[in-house]
């Protein structure tokens, strides 16, 4: 059976275009009511502005044949227990007769502060995929419960701060040539490619979008292994083997 990628490429558009949209809207109506978060911070804080990518994946649920899957969105049905910790909460959970189908993560940096957020989202999705291999190790998800599909799906601002060269600190060994002089858009592939490759990840996304693609939703990846093709076909795959259970 071939798999059906449900249209992704005008789903994606259409879901960029709505990215950069909430986050103009959230901040006017923030500006207009008088109650602006700090920096860009209110744009961030309004809602869930990557909701246009749950919509695709839940378009590739049905088009691959898992008709009786649970889609989870809601926020107090996206909770799976943890391993150091006792639960975690996801963007977005596929489930299917009480079996875990996938696990998904969707998240975005916005400029002009690259540096700290960097580091805090590595942080963030390296620990979280560590806390789940292991709860599942232990038999979090059922005793005899299939591998399930972890996704993380980054959309980075294409702009000069994430593009430009960053230098590193060598204050004591020496760091990866491959960070030398790369811009945080490539660190960001870097990190993506290396989350696939360690296996703490299926599969994994990241997508350059500048501000102005809130007009046509434009967007681009940076390389094979981190292209939404692959992170869309690989999850198809995946939906479609278990529908086929």
């Amino acid at each position: 059976m071939s798999l059906d990628l449900a249209n992704y490429e005008a789903q994606a558009q259409e879901a960029v275009k709505l990215f950069w949209g909430n986050r103009e809207a959230a901040l006017s109506k923030q500006v207009e009511s008088g109650n602006q978060d700090a920096g860009a911070r209110g744009a961030v804080t309004a809602g869930k502005n990557l909701d246009g990518f749950v919509g695709m994946v839940q378009s590739l649920v049905e088009a691959n044949g898992l008709w009786d899957a649970e889609i989870c969105v809601k926020k107090k049905v996206l909770v799976l227990p943890g391993f150091y910790r006792p639960t975690k909460e996801w963007d977005m959970l596929i489930m299917r007769r009480g079996e875990l189908v996938a696990a998904l993560e969707f998240k975005s940096q916005v400029g002009p502060s690259f540096g700290n957020n960097f580091n805090n989202r590595s942080e963030e999705v390296m620990g979280s995929a560590h806390d789940l291999w292991t709860a599942y190790r232990e038999g979090a998800f059922g005793k005899d419960s299939a591998r399930p599909f972890l996704g993380w799906l980054m959309l980075v601002e294409e702009c000069e701060a994430s593009t430009v060269p960053v230098s590193v600190k060598e204050p004591h060994f020496r760091v990866d040539p491959v960070f030398r002089g790369a811009p945080y858009i490539e660190r960001y592939d870097i990190l993506c490619k290396r989350l696939v490759q360690e296996g703490l990840y299926t599969s994994t996304a990241l997508m350059a979008s500048p501000r102005e693609a809130v007009d046509d939703g434009r967007h681009r990846n940076l390389s094979e292994l981190t292209s939404l093709k692959t992170f869309v076909t690989e999850l198809a795959g995946h939906i479609a083997a278990v529908a086929a259970r």
